[in-house]
């Protein structure tokens, strides 16, 4: 049974990641020009500050040193978390987002844009806004029923402290 470069890579460093409290959620070997790039993506429930991706940027160099799973041909360790704009394709990805803005591919076709409220092991509640003037409606998807996912940037959105703060100074 052959396995290739990413899963032998994925089987050696998804441990270093977890004990670092942290999830492996993608591993890419690119090349460019002549050099190789290994660009590691990692997050975890509570995100990952610049200190944790230090940190595990470090422990996997030193592993990766340690063993020949790369050659002996130079290469860039990159290690980095999803992206503002990241795809939803684990359960824990959408617990990530809730509160969030995402973009629904549907399976059965179409498209929906709603606010992720809550997820769990069958799917994920649903806050669609209302279109002109209308209420917000609420919405179940299972996850059988998503064909892709990813989560929306929202440059305007109010959130709820901002609007409790700007309460307190109108009355103030």
């Amino acid at each position: 049974m052959s396995t290739t470069q990413s899963e032998r890579l994925r089987e050696l460093l998804e441990p270093l990641v977890s004990s670092q409290g942290l999830d492996l959620e993608e591993i890419a070997v690119d090349t460019v020009g002549r050099k190789r790039v290994l660009r590691v993506v990692v997050d975890s429930d509570t995100g990952a500050d610049l200190d944790r991706i230090a940190d595990v940027s470090r422990a996997l160099s030193a592993k990766l040193d340690e063993t020949d799973a790369m050659g002996d041909a130079e290469y860039t360790l990159e290690v980095g978390t999803p992206g503002a704009e990241r795809p939803l394709t684990e359960q824990r990805h959408y617990v990530r987002a809730t509160g969030r803005l995402a973009r629904f591919q549907l399976a059965e076709g179409g498209e929906l844009v709603a606010r992720i409220l809550a997820a769990d092991d069958e799917g994920v509640d649903l806050e669609v806004p209302g279109v002109k003037g209308r209420k917000a409606t609420a919405r179940r998807l299972a996850f059988d029923d998503i064909a892709r996912a990813r989560v929306q940037v929202e440059f305007n959105r109010k959130d709820d402290a901002s609007d409790k703060n700007n309460k307190k100074e109108e009355e103030a």
